[in-house]
Formats: C-alpha cells, sequence, structure tokens
C-alpha cells in the first residue's frame, strides 16, 4: 500500500513540475504541450492508441518468452561445459560492443516490416542479460553444497537440475526484470526502422504531423505498458520464490 501511495504522489509531483515549466517557460504548445493537454489527445485518440499499443505488446511479449528461453538454455549449456563457455563467453561479450540499435535497419531488411524484425530486435536485446544474469546464479552455488552432491555420486545434470537451477532462480528474475525494462525499446526502435502499426509508427507519425500532444501521449503509454510488464514480472517471480 505504501509503495503504491508512493508511485502516485511521485506522479502528481511529476505533473506539477511539467505543468510549472510550461507556465514557467511560456514553450508553444506544439514544443511542450501541458499535461492537459496530453491527456485530452489520449483521450479522443484512445482506440487509435490501443490499437497499436497492442501491436507493440505482442512484439514486447514475444520477445521476452523467445529470449528467455534462449538465455536459459544457454546460460545452462555454459555452466555444463567450460570448453563451450571459453568458446562462446568472449563472443557473447563481442556481440554487446555492437550496437543494437544500428542493426534495425538490417533486420527490417532481413525479416521485412511485420512483426518478426521486431520480436527479433527485443530477443537480440534481452537475450544478454538474461543469460549473463542466470550464468552468474548457476555460479555461485557454494562450494560445499556442490562437493556434497558430488560426494554422494551426483551427475553434472542431477546437480544443475536439482541444486544449480533452483539456486539460480532469484538470478533469473532479475534478470527477467532487466529484460522487461528493455524490451519495449527494441520493439519500438524496430518499429522507428520500419513499420505500419505500433506505439513506435505511432510516435513517428505525429511526429511529422507536428501533434506533440498525440506524440507525448503515445511516448507515455509506452512507459506505462513498460512499468506494468515490471510489475507482473516482478509478482510472477515472488510467486516462483525467485526472489
Amino acid at each position: 500500500m505504501n509503495r503504491i501511495c508512493y508511485a502516485f504522489g511521485a506522479i502528481g509531483f511529476g505533473l506539477i513540475l511539467w505543468q510549472a515549466a510550461v507556465w514557467a517557460t511560456g514553450v508553444p504548445q506544439f514544443i511542450l504541450p501541458s499535461p492537459w493537454r496530453v491527456a485530452t489527445a489520449w483521450w479522443e485518440n484512445r482506440s487509435l492508441i490501443g490499437e497499436n499499443a497492442l501491436v507493440t505488446a505482442g512484439e514486447v511479449a514475444a520477445g521476452i518468452v523467445i529470449g528467455a528461453v534462449f538465455g536459459v538454455v544457454t546460460a545452462i549449456q555454459l555452466a555444463t561445459s567450460d570448453r563451450l563457455h571459453r568458446l562462446v563467453m568472449p563472443m557473447l561479450i563481442f556481440t554487446q560492443a555492437v550496437p543494437v540499435f544500428a542493426l534495425a535497419p538490417i533486420l527490417t531488411l532481413w525479416f521485412g516490416y511485420g512483426m518478426a524484425s521486431k520480436i527479433v530486435m527485443a530477443v537480440l536485446i534481452i537475450y544478454f542479460p538474461v543469460t549473463s544474469a542466470f550464468y552468474d546464479g548457476l555460479m555461485r552455488v557454494p562450494c560445499d553444497i556442490a562437493d556434497m552432491a558430488q560426494t554422494m555420486n551426483g551427475t553434472r545434470w542431477q546437480i544443475i537440475r536439482r541444486i544449480r537451477i533452483p539456486h539460480a532462480m532469484p538470478s533469473l528474475g532479475t534478470g527477467l526484470k532487466l529484460a522487461a525494462v528493455y524490451a519495449p525499446i527494441g520493439a519500438v526502435i524496430g518499429e522507428w526502422v520500419g513499420a505500419s502499426k505500433g506505439l513506435g509508427y505511432l510516435m513517428l507519425l505525429a511526429n511529422g504531423r507536428a501533434k506533440t500532444d498525440l506524440m507525448f501521449a503515445s511516448l507515455i503509454t509506452l512507459a506505462a505498458m513498460t512499468v506494468l510488464l515490471y510489475l507482473l514480472v516482478e509478482v510472477a517471480a515472488k510467486r516462483l520464490r525467485w526472489n
């Protein structure tokens, strides 16, 4: 209950600062619209925003599921094979040196202007955080527990399944929370490069028509969707005893 009160208090304080900035600077509405004007634009275009939000939400959800599955499988494989770890982990780290956003035009060229390129973009963004976080959890099992399991003739896969994976669940929960925050970024970047639907596309459309209030309304919708997704992942993590 306290968290909800603090959240609404922070939102209210932010709106007050926003409105104060509009009044103090006298900036034109097409540059910085007031909160009331943005709320009006959201209400007047709620059907359009909702339709595009569903598209972006579908891309984000698919990206999180696919990226999480690949990340978990990769982390387990790396934890069970030292040779594979020495071979693959440097490659994964090197891929992070390449700006993922720069790959958006290439992905659009390869996968088209539909949802596929946006899903792949989201997967690429969240894959490494999930893999890295889960792998770190798998390798942080206390030595005495691992040694006891080996003493009792536990196989490598039995140790992974019954000891390492349960022990690494909090780390997986952390990785998925990061994924919930990062995945919408990938989807929207993909929509900016080329799309006909989605909140990113709607923001570009509103910007081209100088409808700044609609652009802000779409941006706030995206932020609210990201926060909701994060909270859902957090609740799921607690229910599954990840945290």
